[in-house]
This record gives C-alpha cells, structure tokens and sequence, in this order.
C-alpha cells in the first residue's frame, strides 16, 4: 500500500522533508534539509521565509506524486 496523500503531508507538517522521504523522493527530502537549514540559520530573524518553505513542503508532500 502506497501512502500518497494524508500521511505525507502530516509527517511534513511535523519534521520538513520526512513525507517526500516517505514517497520516495530521497534527493527532494535532502534538498528541503539542506536548505531549509540554512535559510533557517540565515533568516531566523523573519519568520515570512522559513514559513513559506514549510507551507511549500506540506503542499508538495500532499501533491506530488509517489
């Protein structure tokens, strides 16, 4: 059984990158680690930035395909 949707999607909610881990997607996962880490130290002082590349995350979890 394949998790598509909800589940990945719930997992990025909670740790960024984990549900396209979940899908399959390993260079996608490594790539929202490694720069969501260093927007992360960079912007720390503004939370626009670092939210909108969670919310993107979420989305792309839930909207990608397997």
């Amino acid at each position: 059984m394949k998790t598509t949707y909800g589940v990945p999607a719930l997992l990025s909610c909670f740790f960024p990158g984990l549900g396209q881990l979940v899908k399959g997607q390993i260079l996608k996962a490594l790539l929202i680690w490694a720069v969501g880490g260093v927007l992360g130290f960079l912007l720390a002082w503004t939370i626009v930035v670092p939210s909108v590349l969670w919310a993107w995350n979420v989305y792309d979890a839930y909207n990608s395909p397997a």
